[in-house]
């Protein structure tokens, strides 16, 4: 017997031993990059449903969860609430916000633009209220999460060299591309750093969000938040409209990101007056993730036999090397970039 097949049977123990579950009904629900996994198990009399999740406290400890789920309900965000716990086993039973992520609401509707306007207002929303309420809530609120300093700025992108790179495409770099590697990690840290500082999500995402297809301007259910930071105030707004999903043409994400730096700015949040800085801090911070995102999915199929991610890589590689392409000061990570992959023929928008 596996020993994931042992925690199945824990929790299915502990389900029995709660008045409403129904321990015999659980079936996946979904799973992710890390050692969680989920289970939808049906509760109550009325056919209601819950999510198990099981977080093996020796890999995965659920303090950073709860911790974080408690900054987003204060908040007033939709993130799931508790129904009953088993902290020491590592399982928790959470409020069900249905089967369609973001992701899967607009394959259903061939991304046609509408709802998917709707759908990403309403994420924008969610967002902008949560960075507010971060803001006036302060450091005495958020300050128990880890702060998105240089050095984890730093190592995140030393990802990039290392799995995608040297172990993915088994480049051997020069000293002269390293040290240029170097010098850009600082750039992008130090354009990262100046920006104010709010709660950041970090996978604030078409997969991690939840939805109604029927009601496409509800605020979204938000998963995935354990690995919340103090940090960039563009960071969750890039993982947003440059997921890596999801591919928009550049005019929907600019007209997107107009619509958040207007409704942001007219709630109080300290952003740059003149929308051509925030879309520079946009796409700077945006860079850093993408260049962290090829690390993370090229040590998933290499370390951990996750290969479904690599499929992924180009989309990200893409919006890298658009960056890269547009400011000159990045232009010889444009040329690393070409040399690992080729030249792609793409149309940019400068200022």
């Amino acid at each position: 017997m596996t020993l994931s097949d042992l925690r199945r049977e824990a929790a299915q123990r502990w389900l029995q031993s709660l008045p409403l579950a129904q321990p015999e009904t659980l079936a996946p629900a979904s799973a992710d990059a890390s050692f969680r996994r989920y289970f939808r198990v049906r509760y109550g009399t009325g056919g209601g449903t819950a999510i198990l999740m099981d977080s093996p406290p020796d890999r995965e400890p659920l303090e950073p969860f709860l911790r974080v789920q408690g900054l987003f309900l204060k908040a007033g965000l939709r993130a799931p609430k508790t129904l009953a716990e088993q902290a020491q086993d590592g399982f928790l039973l959470l409020e069900d916000f249905g089967q369609t992520t973001l992701l899967q609401a607009l394959e259903k509707t061939s991304f046609a633009a509408e709802p998917a306007n709707a759908f990403y207002q309403a994420a924008q929303r969610a967002l902008i209220e949560l960075q507010v309420w971060s803001l006036k809530a302060g450091r005495a609120a958020i300050g128990v999460l880890p702060a998105y300093d240089a050095q984890r700025l730093r190592d995140e992108m030393q990802l990039f060299p290392t799995w995608y790179l040297e172990k993915h495409l088994q480049l051997c770099l020069s000293d002269a591309e390293k040290a240029m590697l170097e010098r850009t990690e600082a750039l992008l840290v130090e354009r990262a750093l100046a920006q104010p500082t709010v709660l950041v999500h970090r996978d604030y995402h078409s997969r991690n969000l939840m939805v109604d297809a029927h009601r496409p301007s509800q605020a979204p259910g938000i998963l995935d938040f354990q690995d919340a930071v103090v940090g960039p105030i563009t960071y969750d707004l890039v993982s947003l409209l440059r997921d890596a999903y999801v591919q928009w043409p550049e005019p929907t994400q600019m007209d997107w990101a107009i619509r958040y730096w207007h409704d942001a700015r007219a709630a109080g949040l300290p952003l740059a007056e003149d929308f051509a800085d925030f879309y520079r801090d946009f796409e700077y911070m945006g860079l850093q993730r993408h260049l962290k995102v090829l690390g993370i999915f090229a040590r998933l199929s290499i370390r951990d036999g996750k290969d479904g991610y690599l499929k992924d890589i180009p989309k990200v590689l893409k919006d890298a090397q658009q960056v890269a392409n547009r400011y000159l000061e990045l232009a010889p990570l444009a040329r690393l970039l070409r040399r690992a992959e080729g030249t792609v023929s793409q149309t940019v928008y400068s200022f």
